[in-house]
């Protein structure tokens, strides 16, 4: 018996149920549908109750268009044999399911009973409307699920005023990309500081034959999310104890070493740059250094949208004055619908889609988990580059939790944020002023956000 397999379940069931579930894993889940098709490999009914706790029962799962769900509809058919729990699945773009699920919670709906979420963008709101139901109750109930083993800065990413609201499903780290054949060729040593980031990019940075020597999110809200790794590593933060702190002298000094980045040494049209027009850029080969979301790495790799694809670098993001912090979140998470009818059925198939082995399977897809054994595990990591794997083992080490402000309206705060920023990309000499008038919108955000 492998007695990783168990891990699917609770105490107290039976060998059958095991064996059962050994059966169902045995094929090639890849060739199932989601639709709840009978597979291959499902294990044949045995009759009993009790070897499918859940006979009878259903849930439905709300996703995003996303990676991880194409990932995870195929093998759903293996859990529903084995549970004997039907899954019904429906799949929406991220703003059409952020404005579903809003619609059917104010309405009390009982469904969907599971749904994908992003716990910064919609995370605090969801929780302050009792939309959530806390998940501190079970995630310990089975010693084989071994929660400890989820990464604390992704779990800190969806915890809510010291609730768990959800399971972390996919992660990422801001890291740092750069051109191998420039830093080799002008004998430049990949940066490790801040400081010596600024060194190298203007070293590299000859406009006149088109090259630019570093490039990030210019535009507004966009950029917040990709300083906020320069702001901890300067000790910063958005806000602590309530309090907005955006206007702090380490925060306006990293606010300015990014923004000073993009207006000296950054491409025209910098300013209206996010990261599709930053990883264009970087993929023509006009860039040496660009900082943003590993997750995203294809595009700088992938010989369909990079002319550079095979001069391309990772390396851990560069230290400020306090270290390397940069933020190390859960960008999608999995949560339960406070109304649910049944939420230990919902449990179960989280419980399940986020285990070991099935994080396994859907990192092998190159879905980022948050999970550190399977990061450890070699098959685990056959959807990265070597080089980047080990870069993001080593952001997972000192990350954030957070990479934007935590509070309910989002969108006002980036922008709060983002309009320090861009002044001074703009050519704001006294930046000082900015900072304290952002801070001020920041603090009425914060406080706005206790009424509700």
């Amino acid at each position: 018996m492998n007695k990783s397999r168990k891990r699917w379940f609770g105490g107290g069931l039976t060998l059958a149920l095991a064996a059962s579930l050994l059966a169902g894993c045995g094929g090639n889940s890849d060739n199932n549908s989601a639709s709840g098709s009978n597979s291959p490999s499902a294990p044949a009914a045995s009759g009993s109750a009790a070897a499918k706790p859940f006979e009878g029962k259903s849930i439905n799962l709300v996703t995003a268009n996303h990676p991880w769900a194409e990932a995870i509809k195929p093998l759903i058919p293996d859990f529903e044999a084995a549970t004997g729990m039907k899954v019904n699945v429906e799949s929406f773009f991220e703003d059409q399911l952020t404005q579903k699920l809003t619609v059917q919670f104010t309405a009390g709906s009982e469904t969907p009973d599971v749904f994908m979420f992003r716990p910064l963008q919609e995370g605090k709101l969801f929780f302050k409307n009792g939309w959530l139901h806390p998940l501190d109750e079970y995630v310990n109930k089975d010693p084989n699920y071994d929660f400890a083993d989820i990464s604390k800065s992704a779990v800190g990413t969806a915890t809510v005023d010291g609730k768990i609201a959800g399971i972390p499903i996919i992660t990422e780290q801001e890291i740092l990309y750069y051109r191998k054949d420039l830093l080799q060729a002008a004998g430049i040593e990949v940066p490790k500081t801040i400081d010596e980031l600024v060194v190298a990019a203007k070293k590299l940075h000859d406009p006149s034959k088109g090259m630019y020597g570093f490039v990030a999110r210019g535009q507004r809200s966009p950029l917040v999310t990709q300083v906020s790794s320069f702001l901890y590593g300067e000790g910063a933060d958005f806000l602590k104890d309530d309090k907005a702190t955006i206007n702090t002298p380490e925060a306006v000094k990293a606010f300015t070493t990014y923004g000073t980045l993009l207006k000296d040494y950054g491409p025209p049209g910098v300013l209206n740059m996010s990261w599709p027009q930053a990883f264009g850029i970087f993929g023509q080969g006009k860039v040496a250094f660009l900082t943003d979301a590993n997750s995203l790495y294809k595009n700088a790799t992938d010989p369909a949208k990079s002319q550079v694809a095979d001069k391309v670098g990772f390396a851990p993001f560069p230290a400020g004055s306090a270290g390397s912090k940069p933020y190390n979140i859960t960008s999608w998470g999995l949560a339960v619908n406070a109304k649910s009818a049944d939420k230990e059925a919902a449990w179960e198939f989280i419980k399940w889609a986020t285990s070991k082995e099935i994080v396994l399977k859907t990192q092998e897809k190159g879905n980022p988990g948050a999970r550190a054994s399977v990061w450890d595990n070699p098959e685990g990591t056959t959807g990265f580059p070597p080089e980047l794997v080990a870069v993001i083992k080593e952001s997972v080490k000192g990350g954030v939790d957070h990479d934007r402000p935590t509070v309910i309206n989002v969108g006002e705060a980036r922008d709060a944020v983002g309009e320090i920023v861009q002044k001074i990309m703009t050519g704001e000499k006294n930046i000082q002023p900015v900072a304290d008038k952002a801070n001020e919108a920041l603090q009425a955000i914060i406080d706005q956000d206790k009424n509700k």
